[in-house]
């Protein structure tokens, strides 16, 4: 058995699906769709030399989901469609393009929920007051546990379950500061402040959640074709209305991606194919489960091999 799993934000780069549009006119199309649904030109952005100006919340997340369904729009010119894979999974805003790929929404409606969800997570706190920061050599447990500690009545928690090495901390500036240095003081190789512009996944993000709640509310959502393996509750669901409240838990709730990807394997998958931006998401699946294949697709020969391999 196989999935497809969609990149999360941190995988955004300029010039991303600029050969595969080029090649392909259906995923060109994506890109398109996605211009008219904003009512501009954000495959200019995708395309220009601004990276700073990609990397803007509310450009990366709705940039990221077109370049991963032009990705499966070029994978079904070869004869390679949703049904190919058993279940799709994504990393936090990720799950978005999983959901859009398997038919849930529109890919119009996933560009507007995402500008929109940029917008809010970005609004939600103040720059300044709220930080990421990652911490690699500890487990789960060591890290909530330093997480509980440093929250000292701010906020402080686990956004992202990576890995088992892997673990992202969100919340009020001084709490995720001090946060740090506990875990390096429990034995972290490295805790360090990551460059983001709003503390993610964490309850800070309720004013966001409640945006998300009303703007997910009005759109309409199909069964996905393929069960989507959630990042709240780590394993496949397949009802709009409990997609449509998970959606609305994750915008505060945890990334959890190792469980996410221990269910998949639990349920059969033997391999994972990346589709998007970068390969961040093959490196945690390999970390987390080494018997597990994985192989990433993004330009026109990664689509070829792709088809080469999935229709054999």
């Amino acid at each position: 058995m196989r999935a497809f799993v969609f990149p999360g934000q941190g995988a955004q780069a300029v010039g991303m699906g600029k050969e595969l549009a080029e090649a392909y006119p259906s995923a060109k199309a994506v890109y398109d769709e996605v211009d008219a649904a904003l009512g501009e030109k954000l495959s200019d952005i995708i395309w220009g030399d601004d990276q700073d100006k990609l990397t803007l919340t509310q450009n990366a997340q709705p940039a990221l989901m077109a370049t991963s369904l032009a990705v499966m729009a070029a994978l079904k010119d070869e004869g390679v469609g949703i049904d190919a894979a058993s279940f799709v999974a994504g990393h936090s805003l990720g799950e978005y393009s999983a959901l859009a790929a398997a038919g849930t929404f529109s890919i119009a409606d996933a560009a507007r929920l995402l500008r929109k969800r940029g917008e809010a997570m970005q609004a939600a706190v103040p720059v300044g007051q709220g930080a990421m920061a990652a911490v690699l050599g500890l487990d789960f447990d060591a890290v909530t546990a330093v997480a509980a500690d440093a929250a000292q009545g701010e906020v402080c928690q686990v956004a992202n379950q990576n890995d088992p090495t892997q673990n992202v901390l969100s919340g009020g500036q001084a709490a995720v500061e001090r946060a740090i240095d506990m875990a390096k003081e429990a034995g972290a190789k490295r805790a360090i402040l990551l460059p983001v512009s709003a503390p993610f996944h964490c309850a800070l993000m309720q004013p966001a959640a409640d945006v998300m709640a009303q703007a997910l509310a009005d759109v309409t959502m199909n069964a996905p074709s393929s069960p989507v393996v959630a990042n709240v509750v780590a394993e496949a669901v397949s009802d709009p209305d409990q997609i449509r409240k998970l959606l609305v838990e994750q915008v505060t709730g945890q990334v959890r991606w190792m469980s996410s990807v221990q269910w998949m394997s639990a349920n059969g998958v033997t391999e994972i194919w990346e589709i998007g931006a970068g390969k961040a998401l093959s490196g945690m699946i390999r970390r987390i489960d080494r018997e597990i294949a994985t192989r990433a697709a993004l330009s026109p020969d990664d689509v070829k091999a792709a088809a080469d391999a999935l229709n054999a």
